[in-house]
This record gives structure tokens, C-alpha cells and sequence, in this order.
């Protein structure tokens, strides 16, 4: 080789380095994820795809201050309600929201008072079933209410479904009803007062500002303007039933942009999965750093590793099975273990419905279980006892989880980690089954089946390692584990039929109320799982603590009364605490500025850069 020749390759291998070196593409960012958005009309995003984009086009009134879930900044209001500032009243109902001057829609259109009344009041009115606006009426009123529908029936004395039927009133009386539910119930709750409006809710809710700050698509602002002209809600009193529970596609905002925020639309290609956004250049605070940046669903990882690691992509959806793969890889950045605001527990029926054919004969005779089994507290202490956490944790989960002592996760108001924990325990759990049902449970042995939802392998471990456990202690015990569809899982669950169930929780608002009220009241989410014998015991036990804990606007009160709701849940075996997630995100090391948030679903590309 000749020392031309050798300077040559030299010369070549040294801009090679540096190219592998340099950041691609400074001006764009790719983010891999799996899967699309539904829909990007916020009163009707209740996913994380679609919610992870509205947030990047649409602003609300307030956001929140960095890592925080309780402190806010301005957004599109001036300031944020606080009683310091009189800008919230001192009974914790009525807050005032100047709204920022200047600022102009991706339309070219001011933002004005009056969109804000009408993003609310058209949302409110839409409220489309299975959506996220039964967490405006909860806010407004105050809990006791939860969608349209039901405060319709409330305030009409009739069904909505008696009153509208083919999108028509069926009566002058139904006419009249609907108009002034709108004119007495609806329209009062938001108001223009100069340039301020001012939303006035039934009584104090302390979850009021999280449920409406940005991260949560269903408080976004949008151009009213451009929506009246292109089909949506009118404005008018007289005409809102018309666009009551539509599906999203009949909405012109389910895939356009009436945004004011850093990014604007610039393509949705549903055939390729991708979403394209431009930096907004005339956005209040300034222009995003990155002026445009690709959403692409590539569902396989192999083809999402490949294009990280080649920096073709800048951030990449990496499930925590496949961490070992990225870790060290060179010029990519791997975060993890910071919080994530979820919860994944085991539930146990105090009673299922006696017709369940997941408990065998339904007696205690050795063939199954009495409908109220689990009424029993040494039954559900027994199975509490027998679950093994840590080889749970770190062998099911890859070390992506963590122990807490009731179903609140760390972060939130009230979480309290010196609260004690279940731990596993064969002997203590040999000890419950022999007082269980007087001794009978011991002696005669039982059979009921688990169920977990097929495809969430982490859910069938831990019902086999019940399983197991269990049947390890007498050979009279026996747990069938079986796998169903998930629409079946949630149907059995929904319906009462099932003794135990293992699920998760996502929070809608970082609030503690979100988890404890969907846990532990007799009306939650989870609580009506427990079956009427829970029912009653909650409403004896913690229903009034937790009921007190919403109304106050004191956080010191509301943590006690969090932290004594949580000890009887305790104490009580009421659940099973399995884990709290653990986070995991991987970016190219150019990526600069992100970080996490427990209520954010998506990175918030306008605080991101791209540098060496």
C-alpha cells in the first residue's frame, strides 16, 4: 500500500467517524412508536397515541411546572387562579382566567375569551360515549355528575334518549327541556366577563385545575371560528343536540388542526402510520427549536432498533423485555426508573354473582367456593401472603417495577412509602387458611378458577404464581388459571363474576382521588367489582372518609384523610398491591431536554433540541 494510498483511507475513516458522530437531520426529529392516534378531536381522545399529539398542537389554559403534578404556569391564560391572587374564590368555586393577549390560532385567527367558552361548552355538549368528558362534568359538578346524559335525566325528570330520537326532539316539550338544560345548566359554567372567563363549578374539587391543564387533550383550546364554519356545534341553544355523542369522524376536528400551540399539522398518513407537525413560527413563547417532526407507528422492534441505532430515528418505544438490546449501544441515551403514575393490583370480590361459573359448585365442599368467599378476611390474607414480589419483580418484570403499600402511587398527594406492606409469607398464609370459614377451608379444600386477559403475560405469571403457591400449602387446594379474550376478561369483571382479578390503572388527572374513589368507594370503578358485600362495607368504612378527602381544599387534611383510607385498605386486605411501573426511555444522545411527567404520555417535543 502506498502512502498516498494510506493518508487516503485515513482521511475517509476520520469524516466517517465524524459523520457516525454528527447529528442528523438538526433540524428533525423522529419519534418510533407503535400503533396511531384514533382520533385528534380532545373531546374525543382518551388514548395516549392521540392525546401524545394533541398536546403537541393545542394549548390549554394553564400547564404544568416542569416535573410537578400540583404547581402551574400560565398558557393560554395570563395567570393561574390562585386564592393568593384572588383570581380563585375562597369557597373554591368560581376561578377567573384572564386569557393572554396576542395570541393567534395555526389559522391566523386572535385567541379570544369566547373560543375558550366554546371549546368547554361544545365539548360538554358532544360528550361522546366512552370519551374523557365525563372528567369536565366530574370537575364542574363537583362529582355529581358524570356525563350529559345523566344530568339531563337529573334536571328533565325524562331520558335523553325519550327526548331525542333520530337527532330530533321528539316533542316542543323535549324542545324546550333540552334548550334550557343547555341555558340553565350548561352555559352558566363558563363565562366571558371582558377579557377574562370565568368557570364556576358546583362546589370545591381540588383535582379542578389538573383535570383542565395541558397533558389532558379534553381541556384544549381551538379556533371556534374555523369549526363553526366547517360543521361543528353552531353556538346556539337551540341546535347543540345535533351534535351530542357523535362518532369521530364526524367531526371536522378529528383530523384538522384549529390549534394554538408549538406544532401545527402538517400530514396524517394513516396507510404509513405517520404523522407529520411543523413548528409553529409565530407560537407565544417563541418557536420550537426543532422545526419539524415525524410521529411514525413502526410496530416491529427490530426495524425501530435498526433505525436508532443507524440515527435515523431520535427517540424509539423500546418494551422493557427488550432493554438488554439498546443498553450501551453507542450514542444512545437509555433513562429509566423514574415513576410512572400507574398501579397494578389484585382485587378481591367480598361477593361475585351467585350464578358465576368461575366458582365450581359454589359451596365450600371441596368443588368450589360459596359466592361470598372472599368476604372472609383470613381468605384474602392467606392469598396476600402467597404471592413473591420480588421474584415477581425482577424476573417477570426485568427490575421495571416497584413495590408500594396501597393502590396510590408514588408522586401523589397522600402517598406515604413508610406505610406497610404485605409481604410474602407461606407461613402466615398456612396460618390464614386454617382460621378461614372456621377451619372448614383447611379442611375440606376448595376450587374456583383465576382469570387473566391472554396476552398480558405479566398478569399470567402472577395468577400461576398464586396458583402454586396456594396449592403448595394443601393438596385440597385448587386454583384453575385461565386465559380469556380481553373484552371477555372486562365483561367478567364488570360483571361481578370472578372471586379475584388482576388490573391496572391509568390515572385521567394526577389526582389522588382518580385511584382512591376508582379503588376503595362503593361507587368506584373497581369498588362495584367487590360485589354488594364490599359495597356495604365500604359505605360503613371508608366512603365518607373519602368523600370528605374530595370536598377539601386543605392538602394536609385531604393527605390524612388519604393516608387513614389507605391503612384500612390495609389492614382489611382489600387488595393486593402488585407493583408500580417503572419508566423507560431511549433517545439518541443529541436529544436534548426530555423528562419525564406522571401524567404525560408523550415526549412534549416543543422543550426538545438536537445537539452534540
Amino acid at each position: 500500500m502506498t502512502k498516498k494510498l494510506s493518508i487516503f483511507l485515513l482521511v475517509v475513516f476520520v469524516f466517517s467517524v465524524m459523520a457516525v458522530g454528527a447529528v442528523k437531520n438538526p433540524d428533525t426529529l423522529i419519534d418510533l412508536t407503535i400503533g396511531q392516534p384514533e382520533t385528534l378531536d380532545p373531546a374525543h381522545s382518551y388514548d395516549t397515541a392521540s392525546g401524545g399529539i394533541i398536546l403537541q398542537m393545542y394549548d390549554n389554559l394553564i400547564q404544568y411546572d416542569g416535573e410537578s403534578v400540583n404547581d402551574f404556569l400560565p398558557m393560554i391564560a395570563e395567570a393561574v387562579p390562585s386564592q393568593e391572587n384572588g383570581l380563585w374564590s375562597a369557597d373554591g368555586t368560581v376561578y377567573t382566567f384572564p386569557i393572554r393577549q396576542g395570541m393567534k390560532f395555526h389559522t391566523g385567527n386572535p385567541v379570544t375569551p369566547e373560543d375558550v367558552e366554546y371549546s368547554f361548552e361544545r365539548d360538554l355538549l358532544m360528550d361522546p360515549s366512552g370519551g374523557p368528558v365525563w372528567m369536565l362534568y366530574e370537575g364542574f359538578t363537583g362529582a355529581s355528575q358524570g356525563s350529559l346524559e345523566g344530568w339531563f335525566a337529573d334536571f328533565a325528570g325524562m331520558a335523553y334518549s325519550d327526548a331525542v330520537v333520530d337527532g330530533e326532539p321528539v316533542s316542543e316539550e323535549a324542545r324546550e327541556k333540552l334548550i334550557a338544560f343547555y341555558e340553565e345548566c350548561i352555559d352558566p359554567l363558563i363565562e366571558v366577563d371582558g377579557n377574562n372567563v370565568v368557570m364556576t363549578v358546583h362546589k370545591a374539587f381540588p383535582p379542578f385545575m389538573q383535570i383542565i391543564a395541558h397533558f389532558g387533550s379534553w381541556g384544549a383550546i381551538f379556533d371556534s371560528k374555523v369549526a363553526m364554519e366547517n360543521g361543528e356545534w353552531d353556538g346556539n341553544a337551540d341546535t347543540w343536540w345535533n351534535w351530542h355523542d357523535l362518532e369521530p369522524e364526524e367531526s371536522y376536528i378529528h383530523d384538522h388542526d384549529l390549534g394554538s400551540g408549538p406544532y401545527m399539522l402538517e400530514e396524517w398518513d394513516s396507510a404509513q402510520q405517520r404523522i407529520v407537525l411543523e413548528a409553529y413560527q409565530d407560537y407565544w413563547a417563541g418557536p420550537a427549536p426543532i422545526k419539524e417532526v415525524i410521529v411514525w407507528g413502526v410496530d416491529e422492534f427490530s426495524t425501530r432498533k435498526s433505525m436508532l441505532v443507524a440515527g435515523d430515528a431520535d427517540i424509539a418505544y423500546v418494551p422493557p423485555a427488550y432493554i438488554d438490546q439498546v443498553r450501551g449501544l453507542d450514542g444512545v441515551r437509555v433513562l429509566e426508573g423514574y415513576d410512572n403514575a400507574s398501579v397494578t393490583s389484585m382485587h378481591y370480590a367480598f361477593s361475585v354473582n351467585k350464578d358465576s361459573e368461575h366458582i365450581g359448585s359454589g359451596k365450600l365442599d371441596g368443588n368450589g367456593i360459596p359466592f361470598d368467599f372472599f368476604s372472609d378476611i383470613n381468605c384474602r390474607k392467606a392469598i396476600s401472603h402467597s404471592f413473591n414480589f420480588d421474584a415477581f419483580i425482577d424476573q417477570v418484570l426485568n427490575g421495571f417495577g416497584k413495590r408500594i403499600p396501597a393502590d396510590l402511587p408514588s408522586g401523589f398527594l397522600g402517598f406515604d412509602p413508610d406505610l406497610p406492606l404485605h409481604n410474602f409469607d407461606l407461613a402466615k398464609a398456612e396460618q390464614a387458611w386454617k382460621a378461614a370459614w372456621g377451619g372448614k377451608a383447611w379442611e375440606t379444600g376448595f376450587y374456583f378458577q383465576l382469570l387473566y386477559n391472554t396476552g398480558n403475560e405479566s398478569r399470567q405469571t402472577g395468577a400461576e404464581m398464586v396458583k402454586v403457591y396456594t396449592e403448595s400449602l394443601n393438596p385440597k387446594f385448587k386454583i384453575d388459571v385461565m386465559g380469556v379474550n380481553w373484552p371477555s376478561y372486562l365483561k367478567a369483571t364488570n360483571e361481578n363474576l370472578v372471586p379475584i382479578y388482576i388490573i391496572g390503572w391509568l390515572p385521567d388527572y394526577p389526582d389522588p382521588h382518580n385511584f382512591i374513589y376508582t379503588y376503595y368507594h362503593s361507587n368506584g370503578v373497581y369498588g362495584k367489582r367487590g360485589g354488594y358485600l364490599y359495597q356495604e362495607w365500604a359505605r360503613e368504612n371508608v366512603d365518607a372518609l373519602i368523600e370528605k378527602a374530595i370536598a377539601s381544599t386543605d392538602p394536609a387534611e385531604r393527605t390524612a384523610l388519604y393516608k387513614e383510607v389507605q391503612m384500612k385498605a390495609i389492614n382489611n386486605y382489600l387488595g393486593l398491591p402488585l407493583y408500580q411501573p417503572l419508566g423507560l426511555h431511549v433517545e439518541r444522545e443529541w436529544v436534548k431536554g426530555w423528562y419525564p411527567h406522571l401524567t404525560r404520555s408523550t415526549a412534549q417535543y416543543y422543550v426538545l433540541s438536537k445537539g452534540e
